[in-house]
Order: structure tokens, then C-alpha cells, then sequence
């Protein structure tokens, strides 16, 4: 498995061995040493798969503490950006974000800790799968405005369907103090 590490610590992205043949192919979709080596969490507790349409923008979303998530994400089928938001304040690259394609084909993923908010738009129709470290919680789920001004992601969706409550999310700083910024 191919790690790539990125310029936010903890965010990391997977890019498996894939064996191909005449029968088709297998790849090793998650391996407990591998994170174990990056100090990565490795006790899953919950997964989750969701099916979006091309031009769906679902985000950015996240749990608060005790019930912070971090997943294990990537694409069954078809292709997405995937967007990654340090909300940690005392993180160096707090307000800063990664961007993930993520594609069935490469079978790609990306592990993306507690204390960030995720998100990611359908570039095609697609399955997306999730590995959380916590379960759902519905009391301590937040999110953040998924085009945001003071973040200004570029989703790559030219008229994105987004859902009625990911609309009325809050922006970034409205959920962060002045001292937190």
C-alpha cells in the first residue's frame, strides 16, 4: 500500500496494491499494521455507504467531542472530490483543508481524523463508503457552510445539489471565537 502524507498532520491518504487478471482484480481495503505504523486509530466501529448523483455536494460535515469521528473513506464506483477542514484550534493549519479525488478506480482513500469537518462533491455517480471510529451521535453532529467564503473550496461542480439542511449550516468563523482564528 502506497502512504502519501499531507501538509496537515494526521491526514493521510491510501493508495492500495491493486492485482488485476484475467478473473478481475483484488486490493487489501484496509490493514491494521499499516495504520498502527502512521499512529492511526485502527478499532472501527461503524461503516457507512451512501450513494450520491453526479453534481451532489454533501458537507462539510463533523461530530463534536465525545462523539468526534475519524473515518476511513473512499469510492466504491464512480469519482469524487473529497475535502478535508482542520477545525482543531490548536492546530498550526487550523482553517486550512486538504482536496482528495478519490475514485473507484485507483481504489484510493483518505483517513481523515477527529477534529476535521469533511465533505465531498460526486464528479460521477458514485458509492461512498465510510469506516468511522464512533458511532453517529444525531445531539453532537455540526457542519460547516459547504461553499463557505472565508474557505473558498473549489468543488468542481458548476451547479452543485445540495441538501435543505447542509444550506443552513454555519460558516467557519460564526462557529469559532475571534480567539480560536
Amino acid at each position: 500500500m502506497h502512504i502519501r502524507e499531507t501538509s496537515i498532520s494526521g491526514l493521510i491518504e491510501f493508495t492500495p496494491r491493486i492485482f488485476e487478471d484475467e478473473r478481475g482484480l483484488f486490493f487489501e481495503s484496509f490493514n491494521s499494521a499499516s495504520f498502527e505504523q502512521y499512529g492511526l486509530p485502527t478499532n472501527f466501529v461503524q461503516d457507512n455507504q451512501s450513494f450520491s448523483k453526479k453534481g451532489v455536494v454533501r458537507g462539510l460535515h463533523f461530530q463534536n467531542a465525545p462523539f468526534a469521528q475519524g473515518k476511513l473513506v473512499r469510492v466504491i464506483s464512480g469519482r469524487v472530490l473529497d475535502v478535508a477542514v482542520d477545525i482543531r484550534p490548536e492546530s498550526p493549519t487550523f482553517g486550512k483543508y486538504e482536496v482528495f479525488e478519490l475514485t473507484g478506480e485507483r481504489n484510493n482513500m483518505a483517513y481523515i481524523p477527529e477534529g476535521f469537518a469533511h465533505g465531498f462533491a460526486a464528479l460521477e455517480d458514485s458509492i461512498f463508503s465510510y469506516k468511522c471510529t464512533n458511532v453517529y451521535n444525531k445531539q453532537s453532529e455540526s457542519g460547516i457552510l459547504w461553499n463557505d467564503p472565508s474557505l473558498n473550496i473549489d468543488w468542481g461542480v458548476a451547479n452543485p445539489i445540495v441538501s435543505e439542511k447542509d444550506l443552513l449550516l454555519p460558516t467557519f468563523k460564526s462557529l469559532f471565537s475571534k480567539q480560536d482564528l
